[in-house]
Parts: C-alpha cells; sequence; structure tokens
C-alpha cells in the first residue's frame, strides 16, 4: 500500500457547500448481481399496547401516540395534546406540556390511545478528547482487521450494496463525494423535511467522519483509504439543523427512509443509555425483516451496558480497540456486544478538506460495517443472491479473532472483526 499519508489543513472558504452534487444510480447487472434492491416487505401494523417507559433522556414537551380508531384529532386537543405530524406505522408525534409527559400520556391512554411513549433523544457518540498522534492506516486497517488480503477478494465494487449512514449529515470533501448515492427528489434531511442532507448541525462534521472511513475514495492516490473502495453511501440526516441530538421520530423515519430505498447496511454511530425505544426497536426490526444488516456504536462512556440500539439482538453492536488490541478506555462494554474493531487515532476526513485522527466507538462502528459491505458484494458477486442478516452476523462472529476471555466475553465480544477471514472462510461465510 501507499504509505504516503498527509494531514493538510486546506483553509479554502469555497470547501463548504450548501448542497451536495447528486451522484448516478448504482450500477445493476442482472447477469451478475441480484436483480432490483431490496424486497420492501409491507409494513407491519404496530402491536405495542399501554404505557412506554419514561425513563432516561427524552424530548421535553413530546409524545409519540398510536392511537385506536375513533380516537379524534379534537380528543386529543381536550387532553390538552397537540398533533404536530404522522410517523410511520399510524404514529403521531404530539404536542404536551413539558414536565406533564407522563401525565397526559397516561391521560390519552384512557381517551383511548393504544400505545404512548417518549420521543427520546439519542446522541452522536462523539470522540474523547484524547492526544492525537500521527498513525498510518496500516497499522489498524491491515495491521488489525487485514484488510490488505480481503481487498485482494473484492473492494466492495462488483455488486456494490446500497450503505445508509444515520448521522448528522454530510459535508463536501473531495475524498468522499464520489463516493455518494443521492437520489434526486428524496427527502434525506429527514430531520428538517428537505432533500439537502448538507451537515449545518456539527462544527465537527460527524456524519463526515463515520462516511469517511466507511467509504473514503481509495487507491485514487491521494488523501485516506476507505474500508470500501468508494462505494454507494447514503447519508441520511437525523440531526435537525442546528441541534446536537436526534430524537425516536427522526431516526425511525431514517430506518425506514434506508429500509424503502432498498439499504444493504445501516451504519448507526449514535446511542442513548437508559431507555426502552419500542418504537425505534420496530423500525430497526422491520429493516432487518427485509434484509437490512443494521450496525451501531456500542458508546463512549466506558462503562457497563451497551447502549441503546446497539444493545438489540437485530442490530451487530461494535466497541473500539486500540493498537494493541486492547479495550479503548472510554468504549462501552456488556454482554450485549459483539464485535470490536479500531476506534483509536482513526484517521477520518474532516471539515476543511484535510485529515485528522479521531477516537470513538462512531468510528470502529464504521470499520464494522464496511467489512460487511464487502462480504455482501463478494457474496452476490459469487452466488446472484444477497446473503441474510443472519449469514452475516454468523460470518462475522464466527470468524472474528477472539481477545480477552476464550469465547464471547464482555469486553470484546465475539472478538476482533478480522475482514481476511470473512472474506475467504468456507465454514462461516462461504460454505
Amino acid at each position: 500500500m501507499n504509505r504516503a499519508f498527509f494531514f493538510p489543513l486546506l483553509f479554502a472558504t469555497a470547501l463548504l457547500l450548501t448542497a451536495c452534487p447528486q451522484t448516478p444510480a448504482p450500477p445493476v447487472n442482472p447477469k451478475e448481481c441480484p436483480v432490483g434492491p431490496l424486497e420492501v416487505q409491507a409494513e407491519e401494523p404496530l402491536r405495542l399496547q399501554g404505557l412506554g417507559r419514561f425513563e432516561g433522556e427524552y424530548v421535553p414537551g413530546e409524545l409519540l401516540v398510536l392511537p385506536r380508531a375513533g380516537l379524534s384529532v379534537q380528543m386529543l386537543r381536550d387532553q390538552g395534546v397537540e398533533p404536530q405530524d404522522a410517523l410511520p406505522w399510524g404514529l403521531l408525534r404530539v404536542k404536551v406540556p413539558p414536565g406533564q409527559e407522563k401525565a397526559r400520556a397516561v391521560a390519552l391512554l384512557r381517551a383511548g390511545a393504544q400505545y404512548v411513549q417518549p420521543n427520546f433523544v439519542y446522541h452522536a457518540l462523539r470522540a474523547p478528547n484524547d492526544p492525537l498522534y500521527p498513525v498510518y492506516q496500516e497499522a489498524y486497517l491491515n495491521g488489525l482487521v487485514h484488510l490488505e488480503a480481503a481487498w485482494n477478494q473484492g473492494t466492495g465494487r462488483g455488486c456494490p450494496p446500497l450503505i445508509a449512514v444515520l448521522d448528522t449529515g454530510i459535508s463536501s470533501h473531495g475524498d468522499v463525494q464520489a463516493s455518494l448515492y443521492l437520489p434526486q427528489g428524496v427527502k434525506l434531511d429527514v430531520a428538517d423535511d428537505d432533500p439537502d442532507p448538507t451537515d449545518r448541525t456539527d462544527r465537527r462534521g460527524h456524519g463526515l467522519m463515520v462516511a469517511s472511513v466507511l467509504g473514503a475514495a481509495t487507491h485514487n492516490g491521494k488523501g485516506m483509504a476507505g474500508v470500501t473502495w468508494g462505494g454507494y453511501l447514503v447519508p441520511i440526516k437525523v440531526f435537525k439543523d442546528g441541534v446536537d441530538t436526534a430524537s425516536t421520530a427522526d431516526i425511525a423515519k431514517g430506518v425506514d427512509l434506508a429500509r424503502r430505498w432498498g439499504a444493504r447496511v445501516i451504519n448507526l454511530s449514535l446511542g442513548a443509555r437508559g431507555v426502552v425505544d419500542q418504537t425505534l426497536e420496530n423500525a430497526i426490526a422491520q429493516a432487518r425483516a427485509s434484509g437490512a444488516v443494521l450496525v451501531a456504536a456500542s458508546g463512549n462512556d466506558g462503562g457497563s451496558g451497551v447502549l441503546f440500539p446497539g444493545n438489540l439482538p437485530t442490530v451487530i453492536a461494535v466497541g473500539a480497540v486500540d493498537s494493541n488490541k486492547n479495550r479503548a478506555s472510554f468504549s462501552t462494554y456488556g454482554p450485549e456486544l459483539d464485535l470490536v474493531a479500531p476506534g483509536k487515532d482513526v484517521l477520518v476526513a474532516n471539515l476543511v478538506g484535510g485529515y485528522d485522527l479521531g477516537s470513538g466507538t462512531s468510528l470502529a462502528s464504521p470499520v464494522v460495517a464496511g467489512v460487511v459491505a464487502l462480504y455482501m458484494s463478494k457474496y452476490a458477486s459469487e452466488r446472484r443472491d444477497w446473503p441474510t442478516p443472519d449469514q452475516v452476523y454468523q460470518c462475522l462472529t464466527g470468524t472474528a479473532e477472539d481477545l480477552g476471555a476464550p469465547g464471547h466475553d464482555d469486553q470484546y465480544g465475539f472478538g476482533l472483526v478480522r475482514a481476511d477471514r470473512v472474506m475467504t472462510d468456507t465454514t462461516y461465510c462461504f460454505p
């Protein structure tokens, strides 16, 4: 590999664009790749009943309501509730007086609602303020994950799966822009209900950093390498302009949009502690039932108990290790952890067109999501079909490099993701 890595700070004012250029749709070759995007199944009606759990952080003065037939808008207003907008699966987002969320939820159930829960708040898992030291990407992409051998088997371009990055949006960067897939007329900014997913929220460019790890243009003679060699990344903005948190409503809409547009891989570098969010769990379950693989960061508080939604059994939860294969001090762990990946001093694209070193499980998650995409691309090219989420999970966990205590453990899950094994294994991956 090219060992010349540069960290220029290019302070050109024209680098931050207000809109993203369009890119062509993903190529589909019916002779070599599975035809069509994703088998989109009909939405299953919600079977939730009663009162959701009012624990953890949620949007003040908002509830998510699943009404029964006959519960009119006027009846809602009689309970001091003002409808705001309709969500998938028949849910309504409503306004109530701040501080009265649980009391109004109970009143709504008495008035005829089927289910009520808070509109939970999720945080982008930002990197901790660790010292940044220049390291070559080979030290973790090849030295730990063994991507060079994997790239010899496939770079993700044969039958590229759509990869949805649900985050703060995207910012213009010359090493990432060519990898984006921005279908015209689609409201990729689900938080602000518009088609422009440009990140106007995060001065650090969280969404750009995550996208660059996953799919920066590779083997182009400049900049950084991505885990995939520049695939079809769909940036779905779930953080509203000027706000550094995302809500249940917006993340659920983002997951549903990714499902409907045929994303095979969905990365969620975000999380919340102490919530039981059945609305978002339902959205994730439906996406997975349609064939999408969801990957999420475990959390950055260094404690026990993987954050939601990474702690769901339908999501691959990823923690972070350092260059010595030790769990990073900030990496949240627990029995729900599935895999670990490099997350300390990871090369990322920055907002001024250059590159920085960052740390966090937010950056470990897209490493695993990228390996998932490489595997799905190779599998689809050879088998003329997409692997199921269960097959992907079996492949990645069955080939992981065991770390810590033998077998699955709370600190490392099944172990370190190994791209070389994923792309060649004939027991778990290509039986």
